[in-house]
């Protein structure tokens, strides 16, 4: 293999594998993968230096047959339409195989967030928000946090729409505490992969507290996910942000990195470790591998030298799809995002549902329901596995894409 195929190809190429597995039409294969309805926007935001500066901006609302909309508003300079509609889809079979009643949906500006002061931001999120407002809703599509946002974000987008039409906290999910958010749904992608990393290493025989586990990425997923796994036992050899890696193979002390990171540090500010290159992370030998920052870290270039016996899929489609065949052929057991970092948007849906009844769960129910909702998911997916003697991310697509055409049916809407 010379290349490998985008985000937006390997996503399609997984539909119509699980549309063939599933035996359904070509008209039914139509209906999966296109989008319901997309729209790009001209943003046009005065920066703090007086002059005008034009962003792009997208929503791309994959499906909805199983419920509202649903899905993250990213800030990246590779946020584009293609790149948003791809993950709009991840975001339908991501809630479907979750069984949480929302469809799929994407945000996207074309920015480097870094880049921007936090009253230039405020003044581009707003604008986004006005552009987009009249196809947001409750009931409609619910944006949430992504790479480049985060609950500040949330605030200004509930703020900017709330002026239109008037104090609707169940607008956005992933915000302040204050203004409605939910307890939980911060650490919550971080805690549902970790959970589903937990279900993985007891199925190859082996346990928590035997395993090391490396993590790429540490913010709010890859974070969270270390922690929980570290108060399971498991070992924590590896961890890496933007800034650099580091490498201690008797364990880190994650806790304490933690309080560093809170305080303003970086992960290579931590004593207790050895420097390692960012890339060299993936490719260590360790029990599981959690690539939980960007997408295609794992490509044809690198894939045939990761030795991790297992991969959570952390980030969205950190592995690309020409990678997934190597790794898979390597007998290296791959548990897909659309399954592993499903754990934002089914505390979402708990975040939304307590909007709507103007209700607060406390934590540990927060946490409790999580852990079900995950666990639930895992273990219809195993099960397809196992029956079909496919791979984990195979199986996945399997449940997912029939749980929405089965709604597709009943709803009739193809006329």
């Amino acid at each position: 293999m010379a290349h490998d195929s985008s985000m937006l190809d390997g996503t399609i190429a997984s539909i119509d594998a699980a549309v063939r597995s599933l035996g359904l039409e070509d008209d039914m294969r139509q209906v999966l993968v296109e989008p319901w309805r997309e729209i790009q926007v001209g943003l046009p935001v005065r920066m703090d230096d007086g002059k005008v500066r034009v962003f792009h901006g997208y929503r791309s609302q994959h499906n909805a047959a199983r419920g509202p909309y649903k899905g993250g508003i990213r800030y990246h300079p590779n946020a584009d339409l293609d790149h948003t509609r791809a993950l709009g889809m991840l975001m339908t079979w991501k809630t479907a195989l979750a069984d949480v009643p929302f469809g799929g949906a994407k945000g996207g500006v074309i920015v480097d967030p870094r880049k921007l002061s936090t009253s230039e931001l405020n003044r581009l999120t707003r604008r986004y928000t006005m552009s987009m407002h009249h196809v947001l809703g409750v009931n409609r599509d619910i944006p949430a946090p992504d790479l480049g946002t985060n609950a500040q974000t949330m605030a200004w987008i509930m703020d900017a729409y709330g002026s239109i039409h008037g104090h609707t906290p169940g607008i956005v999910t992933g915000k302040p505490i204050e203004l409605g958010g939910s307890l939980g749904r911060a650490e919550a992608p971080g805690r549902g992969a970790a959970v589903i990393g937990c279900r993985a290493i007891v199925d190859s025989g082996s346990t928590p507290g035997a395993s090391t586990v490396a993590v790429q990425g540490f913010g709010a997923v890859g974070a969270s996910a270390a922690r929980t796994l570290f108060d399971d036992g498991a070992k924590i050899i590896a961890v890496s942000d933007v800034d650099g890696a580091i490498l201690n193979t008797s364990g880190l002390d994650i806790p304490a990195l933690e309080r560093l990171v809170s305080e303003g540090g970086t992960v290579s500010d931590y004593a207790d470790a050895d420097a390692l290159d960012n890339d060299a992370l993936l490719l260590l030998d360790c029990d599981v591998l959690i690539p939980a920052a960007i997408e295609d870290v794992i490509s044809v270039q690198n894939a045939s030298d990761v030795r991790a016996g297992i991969i959570v899929e952390g980030a969205n489609r950190p592995i690309t799809s020409d990678a997934d065949e190597i790794l898979v052929e390597a007998g290296i057991n791959i548990i897909p995002d659309i399954l592993a970092n499903a754990g934002g948007v089914v505390a979402s849906y708990f975040e939304w549902a307590q909007n709507v009844q103007v209700f607060n769960w406390e934590l540990e129910r927060v946490n409790r329901e999580l852990d079900k909702k995950m666990n639930e998911a895992y273990d219809v997916t195993k099960a397809r596995a196992d029956k079909n003697g496919s791979s984990m991310r195979k199986a996945a697509f399997d449940v997912a894409v029939s749980r929405v055409a089965e709604t597709i049916k009943i709803r009739s809407y193809v006329g």
